[in-house]
């Protein structure tokens, strides 16, 4: 996938401030709907069963109009270190924070929707430099999905997760990373599945917290949790994957609300961090305001609310059912995650699972919900197994977990 433009340019997010004031424009002007007609007294998950409660939507637009500062998320993002690079015609933009330890190794983080880069702005610092000395530590690289945030919307088809996977193979290189361990959750599992398959003498290893097994696997033999597991996914796509739908058939339909309203934009994202994440009642008990606004913000000075949506159009059920992984695969299931795969299912695609984990607490979005818990596999440097001759074929410190 050779490019000319395969110069790495530094990149400083700014936006204007006639959009941040057409923003708040726009907030004070919203027009909203009538209440939800669910029992607005009740508690827990039930205030969400027709969707995002009216009371906390004004609530999150009045504190999003008068007082987050989106100042101050674009100096974290330039602190962490932001660049664009052109990958098959494309600009990429990337975050890119390089370990001050000599024996760092290359990680590439890649998110999916409906977050942003923001997923891992909380662990980008700790993993590239570990108060303790012991932890491994990373050159941690996240970047940015086409038609998210800051890199480029795709104007033709053919972006999905494929040549996705093999765009970040392109950007590692030219980083200096023929080799790297990888991770990734939502469409971030899928291209770490796919980068992890497609090119297994750059990825040393992988991390996912989204496993994919292969298509018609029965249920016979599973454990009672692990069939509550796959009936719950399987509950999921029937009855709660409207927006998925929507998105793999008719994403410019849903674009012109995501990318013309704010309040609309927030309602589709805000959705889904809410049933997503481990809480009770509200994300706001595992995530703040501020990053909810940092990520829904970004779509929309970005515009990106159409282009990202498309990515279910490019690649909603485009894994490849014969991909293998060889590889060495760590997987963690979370508990309020809306898919989790049982091992037996698993280990049909991850052919050498390493680590499997089922922490106690935590959804779709671990490293913004639980962000502490960073677990790592055995700290035993990279071992070379018989191949070719100077390919790693695995490396038993890849074994490491991003939560």
């Amino acid at each position: 996938m050779s490019d000319p433009s395969s110069d790495v340019r530094a990149f400083e997010a700014h936006a204007p401030e006639a959009d941040l004031d057409d923003l708040r424009a726009r907030l004070a002007a919203a027009r909203l709907p009538e209440a939800e007609t669910v029992d607005r007294a009740a508690t827990g998950r039930g205030r969400w069963e027709q969707g995002v409660p009216l009371d906390d939507l004004v609530e999150i637009v009045d504190y999003w109009r008068t007082s987050y500062d989106w100042r101050v998320f674009e100096g974290r993002l330039d602190r962490i270190g932001q660049f664009r690079t052109t990958i098959d015609g494309l600009g990429i933009h990337f975050l890119h924070r390089r370990s001050a330890r000599a024996d760092a190794t290359p990680l590439l983080l890649t998110h999916g929707w409906p977050d942003s880069v923001v997923r891992f702005a909380d662990v980008v610092e700790e993993l590239a430099n570990p108060v303790d000395a012991a932890v491994p530590a990373f050159h941690v690289v996240v970047p940015s999905l086409p038609g998210f945030g800051y890199s480029e919307r795709p104007a033709v088809t053919g972006w999905g997760t494929e040549k996705t996977a093999a765009a970040w193979v392109e950007l590692m290189g030219r980083l200096g990373y023929d080799e790297f361990v990888a991770h990734g959750g939502d469409w971030g599992g899928n291209i770490t599945t796919v980068l992890a398959g497609r090119f297994p003498d750059h990825v040393r290893g992988i991390h996912t917290t989204f496993a994919e097994g292969t298509p018609g696997l029965t249920m016979d033999g599973l454990t009672p949790l692990e069939r509550a597991w796959a009936e719950g996914t399987r509950d999921f796509w029937r009855h709660r994957a409207a927006y998925a739908k929507q998105q793999a058939t008719r994403p410019q339909t849903i674009g012109y609300s995501l990318v013309d309203s704010p309040v609309g934009l927030l309602a589709w994202l805000l959705d889904k961090f809410a049933e997503w994440s481990d809480t009770e009642g509200s994300p706001f008990e595992t995530i703040s305001r501020d990053h909810i606004l940092d990520n829904v913000t970004l779509y929309w000075l970005t515009r990106t609310g159409a282009s990202a949506a498309r990515i279910y159009y490019e690649s909603h059920n485009a894994l490849d059912p014969e991909l293998r992984v060889e590889v060495p695969s760590a997987i963690t299931i979370y508990p309020a995650d809306v898919e989790r795969c049982p091992r037996p299912w698993a280990e049909q695609r991850y052919r050498q699972i390493v680590r499997w984990g089922t922490p106690s607490r935590g959804g779709h979005f671990p490293s913004m919900e639980v962000p502490r818990h960073l677990r790592r596999g055995p700290t035993s440097r990279p071992r070379r197994r018989v191949g070719r001759p100077g390919t790693l074929k695995a490396c038993d410190g890849s074994a490491y977990w991003v939560g």
